[in-house]
């Protein structure tokens, strides 16, 4: 099975985006949905996907739990939930208890836009997260390197939490090196119950004119730190389009991958996010 581990749907005539601020973001101001998004995967061979927050709202994790329960492709989604509310195992309890609960794998939060660079290491941040792994929830990371250190010590604090950490962590790409990032990233990987998705990367590159050789740096650490066997692909669709087409990501990351054996690619792309986030038998 193929996997795409990271995808998202949104409508901006029915929700308001923080993110989706300036005119940089106009080409993508519209509408996505499931049939905007299966002919790529078809095109790609993709079998099956993670649907992703986009928004700190349970009522966008419904949503998407029923758009994954209609769109065969849809295996999982990755929602949201307040880690912080004194209610947070009840509101994962709600969801997982809900017709399509079972389509439910993981939570996220959009812990790089809060002001406070710990806030993963808050005690209600950490109450909520052990109320994740309880219900075993992965817990998607999304975060730059000034998080990693926070980071860092909460994957360690909670060893029977899978963590996925999102876009490697979005290094500055476009400009060749991130001192921050080198420098954090190995402490991280070297927690056995993280792993990372090689996503996010074409538009953290320069998005008129990168190429895969503009990502390999950064690819190639990440493959020596983590191992091929907690690497997965995702195609930040359609965030990504703003840097390129479904197919210019694949191929990207195809030219940026060093060698690897074809068991290591088939984990790469599909295998360990099956087992990630328990789609199909995952094997």
């Amino acid at each position: 099975m193929r996997i795409d581990a990271h995808q998202h749907f949104w409508d901006p005539a029915r929700y308001s985006y923080p993110w989706m601020a300036g005119a940089a973001m106009d080409p993508v101001r519209r509408a996505f949905g499931p049939d905007d998004l299966v002919p790529s995967l078809r095109a790609a061979r993709i079998d099956a996907t993670v649907l992703v927050q986009t928004l700190s709202s349970r009522a966008e994790t419904r949503e998407f739990l029923r758009l994954a329960a209609a769109t065969e492709a849809v295996r999982g989604v990755v929602g949201w939930v307040d880690l912080t509310a004194p209610s947070v195992g009840d509101d994962l309890d709600e969801l997982l208890d809900g017709p399509d609960g079972p389509l439910l794998v993981g939570i996220r939060h959009q812990v790089h836009d809060e002001p406070d660079p710990d806030w993963l290491r808050r005690g209600d941040v950490r109450r909520g997260l052990a109320a994740v792994q309880r219900r075993g929830l992965t817990y998607d990371l999304l975060i730059r390197a000034r998080e990693l250190p926070a980071a860092t010590d909460t994957v360690r604090a909670l060893p029977e939490l899978r963590f996925v950490l999102d876009h490697i962590a979005k290094p500055r790409i476009a400009v060749g090196r991130d001192a921050s990032w080198t420098a954090g990233m190995p402490a991280l990987a070297a927690q056995p119950n993280v792993s990372v998705k090689l996503s996010g990367m074409v538009t953290e590159a320069d998005w008129a004119s990168w190429t895969p050789g503009d990502l390999r740096p950064f690819v190639g650490r990440v493959v020596e730190w983590f191992t091929p066997q907690r690497l997965m692909f995702g195609s930040d669709w359609p965030v990504c389009l703003l840097a390129g087409s479904y197919d210019a990501v694949l191929a990207g990351l195809a030219g940026a991958l060093p060698e690897l054996s074809p068991d290591e690619l088939d984990q790469v792309y599909g295998g360990n996010a099956a087992r990630t986030y328990g789609i199909g038998d995952g094997t």
